[in-house]
């Protein structure tokens, strides 16, 4: 590898720790991997305001629509610890570049599919394809960026770029759908694909542990089979309730992560090392992160639906009102960096991070049923704590991990966002559907006793001030609920920004 800022050629040392600082190959490479990071994290809601034209033309069943939501997701969570753990074995970029491919080869099947069944499977290659993506990038930051201050302004950029995907998503979808057909939504991957696979072979070093073992299958099915059953269960429970199905689910998940975490305990080549978990800097920066989504995506189960249902926006207004608060993002990141790097103690970083997201959650629980800015005010504060606290939590687990495990580091992450979103929604959804369901009146219909989408549709039906009173009273007592689940929010993260100054004080990025 050479340094761009020297005419001498450097030994390839992908793993060495020494700090070396970056030039200008490595933060040219990082815009080139940030192009198909910005896009993954899009797919997750790219399908916003495709669905009625996409239901138009393929007719898919009730079930087909629901896969066609959420394979996408299913499959990159479950994925993330597999593709993780085989990247450090076969090579990040090699990974990347695979899946790039892959990622972009689905993009044309879904675009131009024409059958919901098409879709389907296109949209599970998708998720594959975004399982390889993720761990990889965060792998090959690893290996790009050893000079601390600049890794960390690194990870800043890529929390940014993670977060403000999401939001992105759902507008680029609207937008595209609105001039173009709904294939579009798939077709704007390619460009940022074919660009990492023309220049990622020449700016992308090679990332892999060369003593890393043969690979354990044995555990791939069994990180499935707890990963999938858990995220399912936790997803449904906020719509339909803690029904039996949804519990069982969530459990025999947990069972078979005890079955999972006794492999890695015993095999000779472990999925997920062991003594990765014991290192005093990963494993607090795991659950911590696990914490900070689910402040994160808990709250969006209702502000979604606030813009929406409650002030009664457009899909496409509510989505492009929904970026404002994505301003405050895009500084976050960097600014926090900025802080570590002039010697601001990082416990004392994350638990004010932690803060702000609470503060966000206290402003969400002082909106009223008319409160657009105060809603996107607290939306935005909590986001913005929410990258404070990600990206120095990536940077500590990611300094402290070997180099030669920086996939299965990475993928541990993404694997605890994802339980934490999931957790979030489900906990905080329930609990705003309970204060919801206590403060309707009893009279009023059962359709809209139970969801506020419910007692929108049953409103239609009703006559001048009967169907406006019903309105009212269902729009006062779902912001009843979601201030009693913004407290619950705060309290969560009160106690996480304790956590986090007590287990991260004084801990830097270096592996003990």
């Amino acid at each position: 590898m050479v340094n761009p800022e020297s005419t001498t050629p450097t030994a390839p040392t992908p793993f060495q720790d020494s700090p070396v600082r970056a030039g200008r190959r490595e933060w040219t490479a990082l815009g080139v991997l940030m192009l198909p990071l910005l896009l993954v994290s899009m797919d997750v809601s790219v399908l916003y305001f495709a669905t009625p034209a996409i239901s138009a033309d393929l007719r898919p069943t009730g079930t087909q629509q629901l896969w066609i939501f959420d394979i996408y997701g299913f499959v990159l969570a479950g994925l993330l610890m597999t593709m993780g753990a085989l990247g450090d074995r076969v090579g990040s970029r090699r990974l990347l570049l695979a899946g790039a491919a892959a990622f972009g080869a689905a993009s044309v099947l879904a675009a131009y599919a024409d059958s919901a069944t098409t879709l389907i499977a296109a949209r599970a290659v998708l998720g594959v394809g975004g399982a390889t993506l993720m761990p990889s990038t965060m792998a090959l930051l690893r290996t790009m960026f050893t000079d601390p201050a600049e890794r960390a302004k690194a990870i800043g950029l890529w929390s940014g770029v993670m977060t403000g995907g999401i939001a992105l998503g759902s507008v680029m979808s609207g937008v595209l759908v609105e001039h173009f057909w709904w294939g579009s939504v798939f077709l704007v991957n390619l460009p940022a694909m074919l660009l990492l696979l023309a220049f990622g072979p020449f700016l992308l070093p090679e990332s892999r542990d060369p003593a890393s073992g043969r690979f354990d299958w044995i555990s791939v099915p069994l990180s499935l089979a707890a990963v999938l059953p858990v995220i399912y269960g936790l997803k449904e429970i906020p719509s339909e309730g803690w029904h039996v199905r949804y519990v069982m689910s969530v459990t025999v998940g947990l069972l078979f992560a005890a079955l999972f975490v006794h492999r890695q305990r015993t095999a000779a080549c472990p999925l997920v090392p062991p003594a990765l978990l014991r290192n005093r800097g990963f494993t607090p920066a795991v659950v911590l992160t696990l914490l900070s989504a689910f402040g994160m995506l808990g709250s969006a189960i209702f502000t979604t639906q606030y813009l929406q249902s409650v002030l009664g926006k457009s899909p496409l207004s509510a989505a492009l009102w929904s970026l404002v608060p994505s301003v405050l993002i895009g500084v976050a990141g960097p600014s926090t960096a900025a802080l570590v790097a002039r010697g601001v103690d990082r416990g004392r970083v994350v638990a004010a991070g932690f803060a702000v997201s609470a503060a966000g959650y206290g402003l969400l629980a002082l909106t009223g049923t008319d409160s657009l800015w105060l809603a996107l005010a607290g939306a935005g504060v909590l986001a913005c704590g929410a990258v404070m606290v990600l990206s120095q939590l990536t940077d500590l687990a990611m300094g402290s991990a070997p180099a030669e495990r920086a996939g299965t580091a990475s993928s541990l992450l993404e694997t605890a966002t994802e339980f934490g979103g999931a957790l979030g929604m489900a906990v905080l959804g329930s609990v705003g559907a309970a204060v919801y369901r206590h403060r309707m009146p009893s009279g009023a219909p059962a359709e809209a006793r139970e969801t506020l989408g419910g007692a929108l549709a049953g409103a239609a039906r009703l006559p001048g001030r009967s169907g406006q009173a019903l309105l009212d009273s269902a729009r006062e007592a779902f912001t009843a609920g979601m201030h009693t689940a913004a407290l619950a929010g705060a309290g969560v993260l009160v106690l996480a920004a304790v956590g986090a100054a007590l287990t991260l004080r004084g801990r830097d990025a270096k592996r003990p």
